[in-house]
């Protein structure tokens, strides 16, 4: 057996994922040793605050204001980065790669916006960068694609990746509330910010997506070629309309290998109420990830949250220790030769079936006039339901269920059907159709 040995960890950022796993650090000490046969040990945790109370207990002398005197501490093996975003962050975990030590990080932004840099510099120098906790939380996904699925080529991957999204949506379906009342009562009970426009906007989501793409197929996930579409002011009428249809809305990323290319998207998406991901409720995560060996495999479980995140971070850490120890980089993603370039599909020509709302005058040849529209772009009608509007409206809700058909196709047809005189009196409602796995 190899000679015990105590790992040192620099912990970078004592706000709730940091605060995390210190404590599950301090907490987990006898359960790690047993299960590695090393000791990891806190070296220091840097933050700008160093006063607040985090709710940890933790010897003051560990705390610090200067991060980068801590990285470059002899008695620092390992550096947990859980700053966020990608100014600070993406120095520190620069400098820490370049003294060749590994890296463990929850920042999806940093990966998505630099991770072609990062892992460069990683295997330029001999360091490693580990980021388990940048997607799903406490699900292990990438261990998924790096190790358990390495035998498979991936057709593709469906994912609920934002807690506070499936939240606002699960509330808003089982209690008949409005977006503005749910998001309310979500700030109020912690599961989203004060301001949360990268959640409700679909970008915390479209980061994910694009370290889950690259994770699969090599290179680097332009952000500009993701369509993000997020959950924003989605109306309660629209959730009960699926609902009544047989769906159910879920802000998917959905990641596929077709024969155009690469395709990634982040979209309020209707599955059917029998999909394995309908069923994902609550501030609960979820991807449903299609190989062409193993076929259809499900990871589920919290995305989010101090414990769930701290609990991927430390797996990381563990990881980098027996790395360190055995003096390899096993699952270093830097150290995979590098794939042929992939090309990512544009997202105008990203093909699927649509429903579409139109609040639509009652009066014979609106129907067909907007028919006539989808007609001459292409697009086929599978069916067509009016709903029941006020007493005496002069408009009614009309819902379309597309056949298969571009987005670019969508946007010009709807844009033309906008421009018709006395046919609709509102924007239509889009959303994309999945059907099950």
């Amino acid at each position: 057996m190899a000679e015990l040995k105590d790992i040192g960890v620099a912990v970078l950022g004592f706000g709730t994922v940091g605060g995390g796993v210190v404590k599950t650090l301090a907490e987990k000490e006898a359960l790690l040793l047993e299960r590695l046969g090393l000791r990891l040990v806190l070296r220091g945790v840097a933050d700008l605050d160093v006063e607040s109370d985090r709710g940890v207990s933790v010897d003051r002398s560990l705390l610090t204001t200067d991060a980068r005197a801590l990285i470059e501490r002899e008695d620092v093996d390992v550096v947990a980065e859980l700053i966020g975003g990608t100014g600070a962050a993406r120095e520190l975990v620069l400098h820490a790669l370049k003294l060749g030590k590994p890296v463990v990080t929850a920042n999806k932004k940093l990966l998505a916006e630099h991770g072609p840099e990062l892992h460069k510099v990683a295997a330029q120098y001999g360091a490693e960068l580990l980021f388990e906790a940048s997607v799903g939380g406490g699900i292990p996904i990438i261990k998924a694609l790096r190790e358990g699925l390495v035998a498979n080529q991936i057709n593709s991957m469906y994912g609920i990746l934002n807690g506070t999204c499936n939240y606002i949506l699960t509330r808003m379906e089982e209690e008949g509330l409005s977006f503005d009342e749910v998001l309310a009562a979500a700030q109020a009970a912690g599961y989203a910010e004060a301001e949360p426009s990268l959640d409700i906007d679909g970008h915390d989501t479209a980061h994910k997506a694009a370290v889950l793409a690259a994770l699969a197929y090599g290179g680097s996930v332009p952000l500009d070629n993701i369509q993000v579409t997020g959950i924003r002011g989605m109306a309660a009428a629209d959730i009960t309309y699926a609902a009544k249809m047989g769906y159910r809305i879920k802000l998917l990323a959905i990641i596929r290998n077709c024969a155009e290319g690469v395709e990634v998207s982040v979209q309020p998406t209707l599955v059917e109420r029998r999909h394995p991901l309908a069923t994902v409720l609550g501030v609960y995560n979820a991807v449903l990830v299609h190989g062409d060996v193993v076929g259809t495999t499900l990871y589920y479980g919290r995305g989010a949250g101090r414990m769930a995140t701290a609990s991927a971070v430390v797996a990381d850490l563990a990881d980098a220790a027996l790395n360190l120890r055995a003096g390899g980089h096993r699952r270093d993603l830097s150290a995979v030769p590098e794939r042929a370039p992939v090309v990512f599909r544009e997202p105008g020509g990203i093909v699927a079936r649509h429903y579409v709302r139109f609040s639509m005058k009652d009066r014979p040849g609106t129907l067909a006039k907007v028919a006539a529209v989808l007609g001459a772009h292409g697009i086929g009608i599978d069916s067509v339901m009016q709903q029941e509007g006020p007493e005496n409206a002069e408009y009614v809700p009309v819902l379309f269920v597309t056949s298969q058909a571009s987005e670019r196709a969508m946007a010009e047809a709807l844009a033309e059907i906008e421009g018709l005189e006395d046919v609709i009196d509102q924007k239509p409602v889009r959303y994309r159709i999945e059907n099950s796995a």
